[in-house]
């Protein structure tokens, strides 16, 4: 069983935290990787983040800005962790391991991060960034959440640029066989509230994480393993998405800064 220890903060603001996603981004420009795709959605988020804590819309904006650089720090660990062949949750090793084969869809590579991320690390930043006292981080959880869902859904509707066939053929809607039925933001944000609950009461924390990470692996299973209709499917979009990682970074991610210039009234 994967030894689980405490978050290693290596950004320890939120200026930090989008620098060093601007890293991944731009090394995986430079490399072909999709591992940029996640990369490149979370730092939608973060950079939504900052904006409306400077603005004031969550008071004095410590807790979620405790929350978010808790939250980012678990995906900074685990890809350095697995960048340097060490052991990381199955969660993750799915989703990183994904990066190496071309056959998946860009849509494939999203949701691979954000289950490893959503639904096996944000329980237990929560947890962690709260000490225990879940009660007193709930509304910035739950506005946390509104932006990742809202910057999520409309990274997801616009990659019919990227992928022609995605919506034609029933992947990003809400037919039954869609990817999006499997990956649920509703159900991830819910599930992730009971899992930092769960970790409160247990006595035995790594064998919590363990089992969690288990379900979580077999579901980000679950999206690149499909029946032989759903196959056909996905073979005929890749088919014809966009294949050049830098073209594919060039719709997922800007790279205008306006935080550097404008969102200098908060430190972290």
């Amino acid at each position: 069983m994967l030894k689980i220890t405490p978050t290693l903060i290596v950004e320890d603001t939120l200026n930090g935290v989008i620098t060093r996603l601007e890293r991944i981004i731009d090394e995986s420009r430079k490399s072909g990787s999709p591992m940029g795709y996640f990369a490149a959605l979370y730092h939608k988020v973060t950079v939504k983040v900052k904006e409306d804590v400077v603005s004031g819309m969550f008071g004095d904006g410590k807790n979620i800005v405790k929350l978010d650089i808790q939250f980012a720090n678990r995906y900074f660990a685990a890809l350095e962790q697995w960048q340097q062949g060490k052991p990381v949750s199955k969660s993750w090793q799915v989703a990183f391991d994904a990066t190496k084969k071309p056959s998946y869809l860009i849509l494939q590579h999203l949701l691979l991060g954000m289950n490893a991320h959503i639904n096996l690390d944000l329980g237990i930043a929560t947890y962690e960034a709260s000490e225990g006292n879940l009660a007193a981080f709930k509304k910035d959880y739950d506005q946390i959440n509104l932006i990742l869902s809202s910057l999520t859904y409309g990274v997801m509707s616009n990659l019919g640029t990227l992928s022609p066939l995605l919506s034609f053929l029933g992947f990003s809607g809400t037919n039954s066989n869609s990817m999006l039925v499997q990956f649920s933001m509703g159900n991830a944000r819910d599930g992730s509230w009971c899992f930092a609950d769960d970790l409160v009461t247990s006595t035995d924390y790594d064998k919590t994480i363990a089992e969690r990470d288990k379900e979580i692996f077999e579901l980000g299973q679950s999206l690149i393993t499909s029946r032989v209709f759903l196959r056909f499917g996905i073979w005929l979009i890749h088919l014809f998405e966009r294949k050049r990682v830098h073209k594919v970074m060039d719709v997922l991610y800007k790279h205008h800064k306006p935080y550097k210039k404008e969102l200098t009234g908060l430190k972290s």
